[in-house]
């Protein structure tokens, strides 16, 4: 059955149940001042800090979309785009585009105008939905994208060029529409992360969600008494899928707008959230607060908190250890996915298999996975080669990509471009991006490894090894190295730290500068290579 059965379900089985709950922590930080600030707050009173929102009314929200698009002549096989910062209105919107048969859009808040327009045409959209972040960028581009016939504003102080979302939605019916959808229908169109360059338009049908909602819900059992914190954007299949497994049980759901290690504890003990979805940089703030002593995690209530789960990218077995001696209690997962496997979940931990923390896991529920060398064929246990995946989440295909789908789709493989190896238990272990494996001297180096490896030394926060041309050698491995607030580290200090790593795999140069990552935590690596593999090498501080 289609996906948008399960938000029907549950508006008519808990209609005066909470399903989301919206929070903004800066504007309660904000509002907690003097009464001569007083005037301050009223120049904005349409700000909260929290707002909710029932089963009942999710349906009937998204279903007054649904008619609106429908009035607009949206009809089945059409795209539709959202470009929202995460806020309460988001899924109602994305579960309204799905109920009219046409393909939510979901697009990535970091675009830059001239990316939002490549992606809209790349999906062939015609209709946008955007918030107020996004009105200068859209205002440079709408008027270059014959494609886009409408533009849903959402928001107060609606640009000239656009619509009120808000206001039309009003006047709209909260009846379901009657379009008959199936699981064979296209659903929703996502753009890879552009680690590797501009983003290719990933499709699903909704066969694909239900089945994440399976999946995920079998991983990480929600029931209808759990609450789970959701901080990562929305736009990705990452947070959303994990929200799929709220959506199975009718369970509540928190959206956090903020990643403060304050907010966040502050947002588990108010709202006595169960299950919360970190990123590594979040998990490594809270812990840093924690030892600096700026956090006290006395003052919260967490007893209720049964999971932290991490996903996104490669997770240090350091990091865990050290959560695991501040929050003994807690069940720990880590999920491995990509958009094109419909988020999270194809490979997972499981919580009942900490002691192998470092592996990504095993294959995930309705899923297979598999390493192959470069001809398709299994490598001898132990050995690195391509994780590939099979399962009933695997995209369709990169819409308007027929190239890049066949070098990806092989029968009915996926293959990820990750590189890997499994133990002898069948645990999976993330090597490294095929794209990102450094060869040095004829040596594979894979930067995960040195770069878990760096992050057990005390002072460093976060860590990237890209490669560095070198005419002798080929390449070189470089560790762009983030060190702790409030810490020092020098050149020499790290090199020293390194001789516990054989010599090949050793970091060739150091450079002590930010690591950046996307906002679904993976580091920008792209980003790196075009600072520091330039034609001259950009100089950056080498002591700290």
């Amino acid at each position: 059955m289609p996906i948008t059965e399960f938000l029907a379900k549950n508006a008519a089985q808990y209609p005066d149940d909470i399903s989301l709950v919206e929070i903004n922590p800066e504007v309660q930080d904000r509002k907690a001042v003097t009464w001569k600030d007083f005037d301050l707050i009223q120049t904005n009173p349409t700000e909260h800090h929290r707002q909710q929102m029932t089963w009942k009314e999710f349906d009937q929200k998204a279903n007054r979309f649904a008619n609106l698009l429908l009035t607009r002549g949206i009809k089945k096989g059409d795209k539709v785009a959202i470009l929202l910062m995460n806020c309460i209105e988001w899924l109602p919107i994305y579960f309204g585009i799905l109920k009219t048969g046409a393909l939510a859009v979901p697009m990535n808040y970091r675009y830059t105008a001239d990316e939002i327009k490549y992606c809209l045409e790349l999906a062939e959209v015609n209709t946008l939905v955007f918030g107020p972040e996004f009105i200068g960028r859209i205002e440079d581009i709408f008027e270059v994208i014959p494609g886009v016939k409408t533009l849903f504003y959402v928001g107060e102080g609606v640009p000239t060029f656009a619509e009120s979302y808000d206001k039309l939605v009003s006047y709209c019916t909260s009846k379901a529409p009657d379009i008959k959808l199936t699981d064979d229908d296209d659903a929703a169109i996502y753009f890879s992360s552009g680690t590797t360059g501009f983003p290719k338009a990933i499709l699903h049908g909704h066969r694909a969600l239900v089945s994440s909602c399976l999946t995920e819900q079998n991983h990480h059992g929600q029931q209808k008494n759990d609450v789970f914190l959701c901080i990562p954007p929305l736009y990705h299949t990452g947070a959303k899928m994990h929200w799929f497994g709220s959506l199975l049980s009718a369970s509540k759901a928190v959206l956090l707008k903020g990643v403060k290690p304050e907010w966040i504890l502050r947002a588990v003990s108010e709202e006595k959230a169960t299950i919360v979805w970190l990123l590594v940089p979040w998990v490594q703030d809270i812990l840093d607060a924690i030892d600096r002593g700026d956090i006290d995690v006395n003052s919260y209530q967490l007893d209720q908190w049964r999971l932290m789960h991490i996903g996104a990218q490669p997770v240090p077995p350091s990091l865990i250890k050290r959560w695991k001696e501040h929050f003994p209690n807690h069940q720990y997962d880590t999920n491995y996915g990509l958009s094109e496997s419909i988020g999270p979940g194809c490979v997972h931990l499981g919580i009942e298999n900490i002691h192998k923390v470092g592996a990504i896991g095993k294959p995930g529920y309705l899923w297979e996975a598999d390493i192959v060398d470069e001809n398709g064929k299994p490598v001898v246990q132990g050995e690195v080669g391509e994780l590939i995946v099979k399962g009933p989440g695997v995209m369709k295909c990169y819409f308007n990509n027929e190239e890049a789908t066949n070098a990806s789709i092989k029968g009915e493989w996926l293959y990820t471009g990750d590189m890997a190896r499994m133990d002898e238990d069948g645990f999976i272990y993330l090597v490294d991006r095929k794209k990102d494996v450094i060869i040095t001297g004829g040596e594979n180096l894979y930067p995960v490894q040195i770069e878990d490896f760096l992050r057990s030394h005390p002072a460093i926060k976060d860590v990237a090894v890209i490669g560095l041309p070198d005419d002798r050698l080929g390449e070189i491995a470089a560790a762009i190295i983030e060190i702790k607030e409030g810490a020092t580290c020098s050149e020499d200090e790290i090199n020293k730290f390194c001789i516990a790593l054989p010599r090949y795999k050793r970091p060739r140069k150091i450079i002590f500068a930010e690591v950046p990552r996307n906002p679904t935590g993976k580091i920008e690596k792209p980003r790196l290579r075009e600072i520091y593999c330039g034609k001259r090498l950009v100089e950056a501080q080498t002591t700290k």
